[in-house]
């Protein structure tokens, strides 16, 4: 049985990210996984990394309990809408915090690869955004699909992650919404 960490990223709960984590959430009890959830707005903690990762002082209680419910993960859903090419400013600071090194990563001496600790453990993220995700990927590059793949899940040894865009939102009728919610569903059921 799988334990699954679903991380909702938008700051609104009344919004289609807050949709998909309930409908694969949904899927996943179905499925037999024990679920697990965090809506990153309600936790207490300063998204800012005021001195970097020279920080001295422990990280927010908040944020210690979200690591430890992500080492029990198997595999991990994060939710969050594209703001400006990438993810809300709260999310990114949660990231940044969540996956502090010595916890997600270590640095190596003399080497640029570091030792990655989250191995074994996957990823389905969905991205919501009113642009089409071709207008995305080939015009504006795609940057924050790169950044959460290469530059930050991948270079903490997260494998496979995979991508599920949900694009045009502002013009989607609910008949497409429901369609896309039941698809959800279907893979949160899937996950074993």
């Amino acid at each position: 049985m799988k334990n699954v960490l679903i991380i909702l990223g938008h700051p609104n709960d009344d919004s289609l990210s807050h949709k998909i984590a309930e409908s694969y959430r949904k899927g996943a009890l179905e499925g037999g996984a024990n679920v697990d959830f965090i809506h990153v707005r309600k936790l207490d903690f300063e998204p800012i990394l005021f001195k970097g990762y020279k920080r001295k002082e422990a990280l927010e209680p908040d944020i210690l309990e979200a690591q430890e419910r992500l080492k029990r993960a198997d595999h991990v859903v994060f939710i969050y809408p594209n703001w400006w090419g990438t993810y809300p400013a709260m999310f990114k600071g949660f990231i940044d915090k969540l996956l502090w090194p010595g916890f997600a990563f270590r640095y190596r001496k003399n080497s640029v690869r570091p030792e990655k600790l989250m191995k074994g453990k996957s990823v389905r993220i969905f991205i919501t955004m009113d642009n089409p995700w071709y207008y995305y990927r080939y015009v504006q590059g795609g940057g924050g699909i790169h950044a959460m793949k290469h530059s930050t899940l991948g270079f903490c040894g997260f494998r496979p992650i995979r991508f599920t865009i949900l694009d045009k939102v502002r013009r989607a009728s609910a008949e497409t919404i429901l369609k896309r919610m039941k698809k959800i569903e279907k893979l949160g059921k899937s996950v074993r």
